[in-house]
């Protein structure tokens, strides 16, 4: 029983140890043909022929991720062609793959270029950072490093300018605009100042129709007490003609064609009253004289 229990497990032993052996050997030959493939992206490359290239690149990624090669020469092939957003990617990629110092350096070194790039100084600073912890003693790297603190501090200080300036410009936006609205508020106030002397202007005016019209009544009552004075006059010669014109009852009557002395006499009488209250009438009004218009000097 145990030495069927020995067998047993040493043939569990030998089959895993198969196993493992197949999946290096596996492994082994899945990374010969990545490096296989990568070269021929190499060659391509340097050819120019960077569609077919791309291509060999893409082969040996997808062959076996223990090839670093693969997508760190991929993501030089596209920085060169200035496509960085992808060689960002390929860099990023080599760098969580790599398990050496070295290739980890290269990696994170090449990140920062792309960050250079882009401007981004912040994340350059801090790829150049994780290189020189792989490699201290990269010069180039630290060269990197502190020229992207540099430009960081520029770009920083140009921010702070930019954010004063904005600043500064909203504050003068919100001067003009309070200086718009007083000059609203003022032509608003001339405006209603404007108003104020067209209604004057108005009741002037209507003050001085009422007036008009008050020295139009004016003439007219004149008339009116002259119409008066007028037949007043009228009134009293009718009344003055029978009495002076009267006849005494008992007088003849005298032939038709013909007057007596008494009434020649009456009506010479007649005559000389009418004369007279005429000349008295005229002398009147020349006395009387013209009626004065006042008026208001505003």
């Amino acid at each position: 029983m145990k030495k069927i229990f020995f067998l047993l497990f040493v043939f569990l032993f030998s089959f895993v140890g198969f196993a493992q052996e197949d999946e290096v050997k596996v492994k082994e030959k899945a990374l010969r043909a990545s490096k296989n493939f990568t070269w021929e992206g190499n060659k391509n490359l340097s050819e120019n022929n960077f569609i077919e290239a791309e291509v060999d690149y893409r082969k040996a990624i997808a062959k076996s991720p223990e090839n670093v090669a693969a997508p760190y020469n991929l993501g030089n092939a596209y920085y060169n062609n200035e496509t960085y957003s992808e060689a960002f990617g390929r860099f990023k990629e080599a760098g969580e793959s790599a398990s050496s110092k070295t290739d980890k350096h290269r990696a994170y070194h090449n990140m920062g270029n792309v960050f250079m790039k882009r401007k981004d100084y912040a994340k350059a600073v801090e790829a150049y950072k994780e290189a020189l912890r792989n490699d201290p003693k990269d010069e180039e790297t630290r060269y990197n490093l502190a020229l992207a603190k540099e430009l960081l501090k520029k770009d920083e200080q140009n921010k702070d300018k930019n954010d004063e300036k904005k600043d500064d410009q909203n504050q003068q936006d919100k001067k003009d605009q309070n200086q718009d609205q007083d000059k609203d508020g003022d032509k608003k106030d001339q405006n209603q100042d404007q108003d104020k002397d067209g209604d004057k202007k108005d009741q002037k005016d209507q003050d001085q129709d009422q007036k008009d019209k008050g020295d139009e009544g004016d003439k007219g009552d004149e008339k009116k007490d002259e119409n008066k004075e007028g037949d007043g006059d009228q009134k009293q010669e009718q009344k003055k003609k029978p009495e002076e014109g009267n006849e005494p009852r008992e007088q003849k009557q005298p032939r038709p064609d013909q007057l007596s002395k008494q009434q020649v006499e009456n009506l010479l009488r007649a005559m000389q009253n009418a004369e007279k209250q005429v000349q008295e009438k005229i002398d009147a009004k020349k006395v009387k004289g013209v009626k004065v218009k006042n008026e208001k000097d505003w």
